[in-house]
């Protein structure tokens, strides 16, 4: 076998091996059913252990059920919020539905204990923790009824404040606001008439009830996330039950954060976060309580004396909604914005959420991710169309990447053009296999010609495309982004069949995760094994009948390989290819060679035909 087909064999093994490692190591598994979660668990009261043990789990009483709510009403949000506990437990994303069918419901983030239609409770609750000997019975803590003012509801224009009287010289007010898109500020407070100074520590907790039935692909993050003085931490939730043991805690990490910090869970598009005023030190605490199956995050701030006669005060703040890049990005860059949140006065040079941005998981390669993500926005909002935009962003990556490819497409054309002098050189060398090779490179050298330049665009193909891959399939940006006609959204498969004559038949096609779902190949799909096809005809043909099948039946692998991925990465390799097979069809034919595609088709069967 020549130099040339090696590279080529090389080349396209390895696109393949990287194809079907992707296809069945991270097509999304189909969802389990939780036979061991309960209906109805109880509430664990994880809570700082500044000074004291954390309390052991509590159960839920009748009052999580029945106490009354309190609405929650914003552009972007729309729930209510228990004043059992002053519970942050029932919250839609307004802007985002189930499914693409009229009527669909909206996206539900949090639920709670006893939901209606039958979601894990998912919810954010606030407390103090007792220090310095002061008894945990008189602060509020998960299962406390707190009272809330006659008709009050959760607005942007009108704040909530919640008290409790313990009746024995303590008050406590939580003070929550929101803002118009996804962030609370929760300020809670209390005022001591007892006479002595009290030793209290507020914190924030975030239950999650098993983990959620959607379904969940390896390449993405789901699970715990939080960042703390510079650092990012990522904890699927598989992997929280296998934290150590600690002792009081359970399976549980603990981490002191110094002044900027925060820590929530994190899904595909949605995420609740709890994060400390900035500049503020706290405790990061994930556990997971074995015996009710609860994931938990908690922030736990330091404790506070409050003398007699005096108020405490600590303000955190809560992101609950969808992971869009330019929300999250403000968030974290605009200090007078975090002011405003808190209701203090603008100050430019305070600490802004650093590093929030990256609980939008960008990969190992987020030094490619992050920018083709920003191209992408920038191109989507000029064009005002997401698969045109990806569109564009092909042929900008394929501008960058052109210098290199170029020397590559030179090198194969006069490859190709040298074709009847290999084929001479293996006739006249017969068996020889050293001297085969060695005017082979004799060959090479007089023409100036390295073989193994035709691999280097593949190469740099692969991290791009694994890029592109990650930035289609996680950013909230493609979800549900239409392109034309029956692509209604971006980031699921074409839905389109051959099996039903893509919908002229009334058939229903197989469903996604089904075992027949691989052979419903649609529109794109089969356009990306065409354009698959026509690319690698430009390609020296193999002179081993063995090798051109390989080479022949690669792109209907390929094919059905890549059929039920996003549209919007199919999309983009069938852009990919066709400027491909047009820069490498141009350069070839001004150096004199131009492809007769059919007729290397007809070659290759004739060879295979003869065994020659």
């Amino acid at each position: 076998m020549d130099d040339q087909n090696k590279n080529l064999i090389l080349a396209t093994v390895l696109s393949a091996a990287v194809i079907f490692v992707w296809y069945t190591f991270f097509t999304p598994p189909m969802p389990e059913p939780d036979a061991t979660a309960p209906a109805e668990v109880a509430a664990t009261q994880s809570v700082p252990a500044a000074a004291e043990p954390t309390p052991a789990p509590a159960p839920e009483t009748a009052a999580t059920t029945t106490a009354a709510r309190v609405e929650i009403d914003s552009p972007r949000l729309k729930g209510s919020l228990s004043l059992a506990g002053g519970r942050i437990d029932d919250l839609q994303l307004h802007d985002y539905k189930q499914t693409l069918d009229a009527g669909s419901p909206d996206v539900r983030l949090l639920a709670p204990v006893g939901s209606a239609d039958g979601t894990k409770p998912y919810y954010a609750v606030y407390g103090w923790q007792p220090a310095g000997g002061l008894d945990a019975a008189l602060l509020p803590d998960a299962r406390t009824v707190w009272s809330a003012p006659e008709g009050a509801r959760l607005t942007p224009e009108t704040p909530l404040t919640l008290t409790w009287d313990n009746g024995a010289g303590l008050v406590f007010h939580r003070m929550v606001a929101l803002d118009s898109n996804y962030m609370f500020t929760i300020t809670q407070s209390v005022e001591n008439n007892t006479g002595a100074p009290v030793r209290l520590a507020p914190y924030g907790i975030i239950a999650r009830h098993g983990i959620p039935e959607d379904q969940r692909i390896y390449v993405l993050h789901e699970g715990l996330v939080r960042g703390f003085d510079g650092k990012l931490e990522e904890i699927k939730y598989d992997n929280i039950p296998e934290l150590d043991l600690v002792a009081g805690e359970g399976n549980a990490d603990i981490q002191q954060v110094a002044e900027n910090g925060w820590i929530g869970f994190t899904d595909k598009y949605w995420m609740a976060t709890l994060i400390p005023m900035p500049g503020q030190a706290f405790t990061s605490v994930v556990r997971y309580a074995a015996a009710n199956d609860i994931y938990q995050a908690e922030t736990r701030l330091p404790v506070m004396e409050v003398a007699p006669g005096a108020k405490g005060e600590a303000t955190t703040m809560l992101f609950a909604g969808a992971k869009e890049w330019e929300t999250i990005k403000r968030y974290e860059n605009d200090p007078g914005f975090l002011d405003s949140l808190a209701g203090i006065e603008a100050d430019p040079g305070r600490p802004t959420i650093a590093g929030f941005i990256d609980s939008i998981d960008w990969g190992w390669f987020f030094f490619l991710t992050k920018p083709m993500f920003w191209l992408l926005h920038l191109l989507h909002g000029l064009i005002g169309n997401m698969g045109w935009a990806i569109i564009a962003l092909t042929f900008v990556i394929k501008t960058l990447v052109f210098p290199l490819a170029r020397k590559s497409y030179v090198s194969m054309a006069k490859m190709k053009e040298l074709q009847p002098e290999m084929e001479a050189i293996k006739a006249r060398t017969g068996d020889d296999r050293q001297k085969l090779q060695q005017e082979m490179m004799a060959l090479y050298k007089k023409e100036k010609v390295n073989p193994a330049s035709g691999c280097l665009p593949i190469l740099l193909q692969i991290p791009i495309f694994f890029s592109l891959y990650k930035v289609i399939y996680v950013t909230i940006e493609l979800y549900h982004a239409p392109f034309f006609g029956w692509l209604r959204d971006l980031s699921a498969p074409d839905p389109s069949s051959i099996l039903n004559l893509f919908g002229l038949l009334p058939y229903a096609t197989p469903e996604q995760g089904s075992l027949f779902f691989m052979f419903s190949l649609g529109v794109l799909p089969i356009l990306l094994g065409i354009s698959m096809w026509f690319q690698q005809k430009l390609n020296p043909a193999p002179a081993d009948p063995a090798q051109a099948a390989i080479f022949a039946w690669m792109p209907w692998i390929f094919m059905f390989m890549l059929g039920s991925f996003a549209s919007g990465l199919v999309l983009y390799w069938i852009t990919n290819n066709t400027i491909t097979f047009i820069q490498q069809y141009t350069i070839m034919s001004m150096h004199g060679k131009r492809p007769d595609l059919f007729g290397n088709i007809k070659a290759g069967m004739k060879r295979g035909q003869s065994g020659k």
